[in-house]
């Protein structure tokens, strides 16, 4: 890509719940934009939507909607990916995808920019965005991995229902509503009641008995951390939260960090705001986190059950970390090189 005072963006699911904050967070971080091309389904194009004070018409994605384009952010699903991405690269744009579509490919890098920045220069024209529970556990995990080597992670996450998007938010809204004026509650996004409820159920189940979801953290952590000997052991759970995921985390190290070497080190570390004095009632919550672009880590504590272990309560937003502003973010070194 060839360095420019601004770039031309398409943003592709524009309409959706990422594909707003990526406008909002483009603005909000003054990327240097040239011009904003909207771009969606046909049940989305000709609506409105803005881009700071300016009021864009949101056009239909087309194979046709990328000449001119420097970069486009897809948001818009894994099967739009699979279809789009490939007829951007080959139109000059390089893509920075949200979706699962590409994250795995060897030739395409996948990309949390504060753990493997280097790694954007070997795109050739696509660029993977992790999975949203993926990006923020590797944030907090990286300047541990880099001081003391981390063999094993065993996670279990708290996800809220935006990582399934509008019609999950709706669902949980209608069933409290249901529930607190004694109605009847109905299913149709989950397959079970998430109002007041854990569903220990994201993705499909694979024969293994895990699902599609929890083998994306074991695959791209692996990935992104690049070493494919690290063991890890994940449960991934849905929560009647509306924004942030929660995390808890144990992780395994060659050499031992006691809790207070863990805290000096994360306190120094890019992405990172810790929070830890429950002494004092302080540690991460998902309703402080709304809106925020940290990953915050509490609660950071010594596993005496184990030699050189460690236990981490991570918390981030997801829409915005978790997807929306990792992708800029990359967007960012991107233009850097």
């Amino acid at each position: 890509m060839k360095k420019k005072a601004a770039y031309t963006l398409a943003v592709v699911g524009a309409t959706g719940a990422v594909g707003t904050e990526m406008l909002s967070i483009l603005r909000e971080r003054k990327f240097p934009v040239d011009r904003v091309v909207p771009l969606a389904s046909s049940k989305s194009a000709g609506s409105g939507t803005s881009f700071g004070d300016d009021n864009l018409t949101v056009k239909l994605l087309t194979k046709e909607s990328f000449a001119d384009i420097d970069i486009a952010l897809f948001s818009a699903g894994s099967e739009v990916s699979k279809e789009y991405a490939p007829v951007a690269a080959k139109a000059g744009a390089v893509v920075i995808d949200n979706s699962s579509a590409w994250r795995m490919d060897k030739e395409v890098p996948l990309v949390v920019p504060e753990v493997n920045p280097q790694d954007i220069a070997k795109h050739r024209g696509i660029i993977a965005n992790p999975n949203c529970s993926t990006i923020q556990m590797v944030v907090a995990l990286q300047p541990l991995h880099a001081k003391a080597r981390i063999t094993r992670i065993v996670v279990s996450t708290y996800q809220s229902v935006s990582g399934t998007g509008k019609n999950a938010m709706d669902e949980l809204a209608e069933q409290c509503r249901a529930l607190l004026s004694f109605g009847e509650v109905k299913t149709e996004v989950y397959p079970n009641q998430i109002a007041f409820n854990c569903l220990p159920h994201i993705d499909e189940f694979l024969p293994s008995g895990y699902t599609k979801e929890e083998m994306k953290m074991v695959n791209e952590t692996r990935k992104i951390m690049g070493d494919e000997s690290i063991r890890v052991s994940p449960t991934t759970v849905r929560v009647p939260v509306f924004v942030c995921h929660a995390e808890s985390v144990n992780i395994e190290m060659e050499d031992k960090l006691t809790a207070e070497e863990a805290r000096s080190i994360l306190s120094k570390a890019p992405g990172i705001q810790v929070h830890d004095d429950p002494g004092q009632g302080m540690y991460p919550l998902q309703l402080d986190v709304v809106g925020t672009d940290a990953v915050y880590v509490g609660r950071i504590r010594e596993d005496d059950t184990i030699a050189n272990g460690l236990n981490l309560w991570i918390v981030a937003d997801n829409l915005r970390k978790g997807a929306a502003l990792n992708a800029i973010q990359i967007a960012e070194e991107l233009i850097k090189e």
